[in-house]
């Protein structure tokens, strides 16, 4: 959690400084295109402080209130950020739009083309570094942060270029009429965000993680797993936790299905990429299992083996053994 915050500390601090920068851009040029990009760089600030106090929220350990610990604050740091972009995105496409009709006096622009250019490049290069460590952390907030300044990254360049445009035309309605197409951009990209973060809130599946893990068991399953089915995954913060049923041979001893599944447990963390928290509900087999069970010498097999049934997606995720 230090480097997490470390990371978040930095991103405010740079994100404080190009804010600064915007709007002297802003205040030059009197542009609503470049009010575009200053309007979002407060966001940036808003998002990275909320952002910063929830990795700290999320970094607490588990307590009797909180069993499964606090990393679901990291939903709402997104969903925060997500609607002050919206939010954000509809004040520029209502300003800009009535700017089409009222325009106003602009000037300087090529050096307020230089500033916003700047504080593009800076924030496209942290907000790379960003999504490249929220994924290998893992961490939503600083991914989601990271993506929120590749966005302002894009808009910056779009900013440019347009300055540029209307620099060469002397056609100033361009002004507004790209800061709406911006504005729009803007809040696609806070809808986003917001849809992301109301998917993890409410515990929907995250496919791609569950994927990770079903394959990594299905490389490495044991001859004593016969299957596995009804599993669920629910994440909290870095954290994954699963539900699931195991069928193992009906003749284990108590010792000997604690230790399968505490081996099943250290495979996915070893493999899968994400600390992962298990519940596993253990099942006995029945003569119906026969026909796909691998296990060796079993003293109770009604039938020899005939069919080898993958471990996919659909199969874990009954809640059926794998013969239903």
């Amino acid at each position: 959690m230090k480097e997490q915050k470390r990371i978040i500390l930095v991103s405010l601090i740079t994100g404080i400084a190009l804010m600064v920068m915007k709007f002297g851009a802003y205040f030059l040029t009197n542009s609503n295109f470049v009010l575009t990009d200053a309007a979002e760089s407060i966001v940036n600030v808003v998002a990275s402080s909320f952002a910063f106090f929830s990795i700290y929220l999320a970094s607490q350990p588990r307590d009797e209130n909180h069993p499964y610990g606090h990393g679901k604050v990291e939903y709402f740091s997104v969903f925060i950020e997500g609607a002050l972009i919206a939010i954000a995105g509809m004040i520029i496409v209502v300003k800009s739009t009535y700017s089409i009709f009222y325009p106003e006096v602009i000037h300087d622009l090529l050096v307020g083309a230089a500033i916003i250019g700047t504080t593009g490049l800076v924030n496209g290069l942290l907000g790379y570094y960003m999504i490249k460590k929220g994924k290998s952390l893992p961490s939503i907030t600083i991914e989601a942060d990271g993506r929120h300044l590749l966005t302002d990254t894009v808009t910056s360049c779009g900013l440019v270029v347009g300055l540029l445009l209307i620099y060469f035309t002397r056609i100033l309605w361009l002004d507004s009429a790209l800061s709406v197409i911006v504005g729009c951009y803007i809040l696609f990209t806070g809808y986003k965000l917001i849809r992301r973060s109301v998917a993890g809130l409410m515990d929907e599946t995250d496919f791609s993680i569950v994927s990770d893990v079903v394959k990594v068991l299905g490389e490495h399953r044991h001859e004593e797993w016969i299957d596995i089915h009804n599993l669920r995954a629910q994440k909290y913060g870095n954290e994954l936790h699963i539900d699931c049923h195991l069928t193992l041979p009906n003749y284990f001893d108590l010792n000997r299905v604690h230790e399968e599944v505490k081996l099943v447990e250290k495979l996915v963390n070893k493999n899968a990429g994400i600390l992962t928290e298990f519940f596993i509900h253990t099942d006995p087999c029945l003569p119906d299992c026969c026909h796909y069970c691998s296990m060796p010498n079993c003293p109770i097999r009604s039938e020899g083996k005939t069919e080898d049934i993958p471990w996919t997606l659909e199969k874990v995720m009954r809640n059926k053994k794998h013969y239903e």
